[in-house]
């Protein structure tokens, strides 16, 4: 049974009720004096009420697609890397074989069957989301994650056009599938630039945490996942070997709500020649341990060094400020715990260090107050990206003497191929 099926979650209601039941009908057998009865009754409590609380859990999780699967719950996902054989004109994936090079591969389809609004009909008219999962050549990692091409990348205009990205994560525990079904990140993207808001652009969607159930904060941790070089390093090389998105730090910009805000930020700060641009959905300014964390610093000398430098008050303060552009979002009243600490880092933010933020009056750690800050939020780092200058490189035969040079089959002419879209 699939961890995010409902027919799981009415099994293990079933199976709470039989729980229950028996333990009222055995009741009275169990209640008489003596070690054998005790222990008796200590197990029938406990099992109620462990299934009681999966059943819960189960529930919970099918609502909001925490976990995709039970290896994604265990943290037992495959780790064996595939290779692309091909991509088709538009630079989608079309192939995968069982080799040791390709860093993007297919992903669970179905997980795209639990989300409104996927587009349907021809990609050219209203582009195309892919659910792949990104290998990490460098940390081993493997993550799920949506990929939403524009419909402009299937243009003939566009043919050789790269496109500038938006790497987009989830808070912890989320998935991928909160991002894409109560975020609607793609979706207002999709809105926005058809309103001539926001550029074309794609639109990435993963989760930050690279070792579930560890929630790893966007940390290179000693000794264990480096989740900061997948997120700078990985990822990044993987999209640009799939996808025809820039190759210049200023078509980059992250975005995050909750933790993922947070690593949208230390994002930003700590690897400005990667990210130029973050959009940070009641983040938090430092990095701290507790039991979902684990340690996260290490030990020795180096622990306090590593403390600071994920500190991003103390990095304002102590450290070269980077050239990059921030937005961060944050209710006067219902982020409480937030809100203070945002107005503090505009007050120390200094040039180059661009900033902007949204503050709403009202509104609570929750899908409603960041889905009502989406729009504001893609259309501000949609205009910090730049449309990359950069095309693929045109394909040309060697002309006969006095005849002229023939394009590639499909290709476009310059003069389409270099229009830079309005904003």
């Amino acid at each position: 049974m699939n961890l995010t099926s409902w027919t799981t979650v009415y099994v293990l209601a079933a199976l709470t009720t039989a729980f229950v039941a028996l333990t009222v009908w055995q009741w009275p057998r169990l209640a008489r004096p003596g070690w054998a009865a005790v222990t008796a009754r200590l197990v029938t409590i406990g099992a109620t009420q462990l299934v009681t609380i999966t059943t819960l859990f189960a529930a919970v999780n099918a609502d909001y697609q925490f976990y995709g699967s039970w290896s994604d719950l265990f943290g037992s996902d495959s780790t064996a890397p595939a290779a692309l054989t091909g991509t088709n004109s538009s630079g989608g994936v079309t192939g995968i074989s069982n080799t040791h090079t390709a860093l993007i591969q297919p992903g669970d389809a179905s997980l795209l069957n639990h989300v409104s609004g996927v587009p349907t009909g021809p990609a050219a008219v209203n582009g195309r989301v892919e659910s792949v999962r990104v290998v990490g050549r460098r940390t081993g990692a493997i993550d799920p994650a949506f990929v939403y091409l524009p419909p402009q990348y299937f243009q003939r205009a566009y043919a050789r056009q790269r496109f500038p990205v938006i790497v987009a994560m989830s808070g912890y525990p989320g998935s991928i599938y909160n991002l894409a079904q109560h975020l609607r990140v793609w979706q207002y993207s999709q809105a926005l630039t058809k309103e001539g808001k926001m550029q074309p652009t794609v639109i990435v969607e993963i989760r930050p945490t690279i070792a579930p159930p560890r929630d790893t904060e966007c940390v290179n941790v000693p000794g264990g996942p480096q989740t900061e070089t997948f997120l700078a390093k990985d990822l990044p090389e993987a999209l640009k070997s799939a996808y025809r998105v820039g190759h210049s730090a200023t078509a980059w910009g992250a975005l995050g709500y909750s933790s993922g805000g947070t690593c949208a930020l230390q994002l930003a700060m700590r690897d400005p020649h990667v990210y130029t641009s973050a959009a940070a959905l009641s983040p938090d300014f430092q990095v701290k341990e507790d039991p979902t964390t684990g340690n996260l610093f290490g030990s020795g000398i180096a622990r306090q060094r590593r403390i600071d430098s994920h500190n991003l008050f103390w990095r304002l303060k102590h450290l070269p400020v980077p050239q990059v552009s921030v937005l961060i979002a944050a209710s006067k009243h219902g982020d409480e715990d937030i809100y203070p600490k945002a107005r503090e880092f505009l007050r120390l933010a200094k040039p180059p260090l661009r900033t902007a933020s949204i503050n709403p009056d009202n509104g609570v750690h929750n899908f409603n107050t960041w889905t009502s800050e989406m729009p504001a939020a893609l259309t501000w780092q949609s205009q910090q990206l730049i449309f990359p200058q950069d095309v693929l490189p045109r394909r040309t035969t060697k002309p006969a003497q006095g005849k002229p040079a023939v394009r590639a089959e499909g290709e476009p002419s310059p003069t389409a191929t270099e229009r830079r879209p309005t904003r």
